[in-house]
């Protein structure tokens, strides 16, 4: 029985709303990716070049820092690891994610959300973080309707 976990962060809410369909559709447990210090509006101002997401994204070695939880990784075949495209990448909180559990060997898929910017160079700036793992660029669930999620689920 391949075990799999719905890890996610989500600032808006987006995000949160997919991983939870995921889940239920998956029948995988889920995992809420928390920043320590929750982000404000203000922090997501893209266009605010001094905004705290701006940034955390101008500075590719800059890490979140997590609400750390127990979480035993080992018992997890799959990851389906969803977050929002930021500057065409991932938040660098994924990052920090990646870089305190082990994912050695295991296989992680992407899905994220985004106002219109796909996937860009998230494969390759994540792998650093987790250089053990397979990670697979998964899909943009935008719209997040059942249907799209359960014909995603069944195709990975």
């Amino acid at each position: 029985m391949c075990k799999k976990l719905v890890a996610f962060f989500s600032a808006s809410g987006t995000t949160k709303k997919v991983a939870e369909m995921i889940a239920e559709e998956a029948k995988a447990d889920l995992f809420e990716i928390e920043p320590k210090i929750p982000y404000t509006k203000a922090d997501l101002d893209w266009m605010d070049k001094k905004s705290r997401s701006s940034v955390e994204m101008s500075d590719k070695k800059y890490r979140p820092e997590i609400m750390k939880k127990e979480m035993d990784m080992s018992s997890y075949n799959e990851i389906l690891l969803g977050f929002p495209i930021w500057w065409y990448v991932a938040p660098t909180i994924i990052n920090t994610f990646l870089e305190t559990y082990d994912f050695s060997g295991k296989k992680i898929v992407l899905f994220a959300t985004s106002g219109g910017s796909g996937f860009g160079n998230t494969i390759k700036e994540l792998q650093l973080s987790a250089p053990d793992a397979v990670i697979i660029e998964g899909s943009m669930l935008n719209r997040g309707t059942k249907q799209e999620i359960s014909d995603w689920v069944k195709s990975i």
